[in-house]
């Protein structure tokens, strides 16, 4: 069998891999070295952008298998037969840290699925928690940066952090789940996966309905506590990445269950907490998990960069039978998300194999960098033309949406009827055990300690005060231990 030859990328033959063309054996490079400036312009070259947010992650191809009959909701294909499996791409990564930081640091973990359906590719890009930290797009911005690096010292600031946290009482339901174990999961494959946002579902009647996606961990929630998390980011930091890998690699393939949530139009309308704001859930006791089916991973990627680095994933990406709904930040999310893969990946980013419908795709996009498809042959570049078959198919056109108001304006978004922040993370302290209730003040006790400067004592305060109305015991007991004395602070 003849042997691979070395070839440049244009594909011509070539031999000196290792040794410069030069003027003598010690004299100066050559400009005609053609291989040379292949070889480090190529290196220059082989980090593309990282990713703003999610750059630390992992990835893996698995299938997804309907289970239960949620037709009556839905006309999505991918749901229309029990037993039906449809290939999927899933990304895990943390959020606010960069690529070469540890996988195991107190921040949520995107859970990002593409589901590769014969209606186009399903993007479901969500956390491992069920609710975000704020409600409005127009936020995200500000809200990431307190979360990156600060301006002048270039390190991770506590104060940047806890002084936007305290100024937006919204964010306290995540912040809460973030400082408890759930902050700080054990890998990929212990935490659960959410939709996080609310979405629609319209069934073969044009019935539209409103949905939350649950993908609940077969293997059971497994965390680590602070100290934990401390010490795992020093000894490995790639723990998620290693497991998920390893785990996958011996047969040892994870699973989720998929469950959905579904309110009518009608429940919509009269629902005590607005469905559509993110920083909410829906009370399970009202609108109960629902089983559609299992996703299970069993493929790691051959080639890390091809498939995890250039995975390309938005919440923009919904097929016939899934909808929108009038949820702000999903809304900001429609925009950004394919905006940030267009300029990270390129305009044609959706023609890389592991962003690449498997089904037929007919469009009139021309152009642009990296058009590998072919970039339409010959075939007209404009619609309606007299030459090519291409129809749009009326079967798929979504009913009209109910707009739950009839007035455009810059509503503030913490108005009359908006604006309890405080009582589903009350509820939620008040369910976790002594242990979990310990862990997580500890955790909280340990991040707030590092708020530091001239505003150290306002933002403290600040943020005691959600802390205190989200539930006494829990204000009382971080105040202990952080020895601030409440009274003082709080008649000042």
């Amino acid at each position: 069998m003849e042997n691979k030859k070395l070839t440049t990328a244009s594909g011509r033959p070539y031999v000196d891999h290792e040794d410069s063309l030069t003027a003598g054996a010690r004299g100066p490079v050559l400009l005609e070295d053609y291989i040379l400036h292949e070889k480090l312009a190529h290196f220059n070259r082989e980090r593309i952008p990282e990713r703003i947010v999610h750059a630390k992650g992992t990835g893996a191809f698995g299938t997804f298998t309907v289970t239960n009959d949620i037709t009556k909701y839905t006309k999505a294909k991918i749901f229309n037969e029990i037993g039906k499996q449809t290939k999927v791409f899933v990304r895990f990564s943390t959020v606010g840290g960069e690529k070469g930081s540890a996988d195991s640091e107190r921040d949520p973990r995107g859970f990002a699925v593409k589901f590769y359906t014969e209606d186009g590719n399903w993007d479901l890009v969500g956390n491992n928690t069920p609710v975000f930290f704020i409600k409005d797009a127009k936020k995200f911005p500000d809200f990431i940066h307190t979360q990156k690096r600060h301006p002048r010292t270039n390190l991770k600031s506590a104060t940047m952090m806890w002084d936007f946290w305290s100024l937006n009482p919204e964010s306290l339901h995540q912040v809460l789940i973030l400082m408890s174990d759930r902050g700080t999961p054990f890998g990929y494959r212990h935490m659960n996966g959410y939709g996080s946002h609310t979405y629609s579902m319209i069934n073969k009647d044009n019935e539209r309905v409103f949905v939350k996606f649950h993908f609940k961990t077969a293997q059971g929630i497994k965390n680590l506590n602070g100290p934990q998390a401390n010490e795992m980011r020093k000894t490995d930091m790639d723990f998620a990445q290693r497991d998920l890998y390893e785990n996958i690699e011996k047969g040892n393939f994870p699973k989720w269950n998929l469950k959905i949530q579904v309110m009518t139009e009608a429940e919509a309308e009269t629902a005590k907490v607005n469905p559509f704001d993110v920083t909410k859930v829906w009370p399970h006791a009202e609108f109960p998990l629902i089983d559609a089916g299992v996703m299970e991973l069993n493929t790691m990627p051959m080639n890390y960069f091809q498939d995890v680095e250039q995975a390309a994933f938005a919440p923009a990406h919904i097929v016939d039978g899934i909808g929108f709904s009038p949820d702000k930040m999903l809304q900001g999310r429609i925009l950004s998300y394919p905006d940030a893969q267009r300029y990270r990946l390129g305009t044609n980013y959706e023609q890389i194999p592991v962003n690449r419908c498997p089904y037929m795709t007919n469009n009139y996009q021309r152009d642009g960098y990296m058009r590998v498809d072919g970039n339409g042959q010959d075939q007209p570049n404009y619609f309606p033309n007299s030459f090519d078959d291409i129809t749009a198919d009326q079967n798929y056109r979504e009913p009209a949406q109910k707009l739950f108001s009839d007035v455009a304006d810059r509503f503030d978004r913490n108005g009359e009827g908006e604006s309890d922040h405080f009582s589903q993370p009350g509820n939620l302290y008040k369910i976790m055990t002594a242990e979990e209730k310990t862990s997580t003040i500890n955790n909280i006790v340990d991040s707030m300690s590092a708020i530091d400067g001239p505003k150290k004592d306002e933002i403290i305060s600040r943020q005691l005060c959600h802390w205190f109305r989200a539930d006494m015991e829990l204000g009382m007991r971080i105040a202990k231990g952080l020895n601030f004395d409440v009274s003082k602070h709080m008649n000042a």
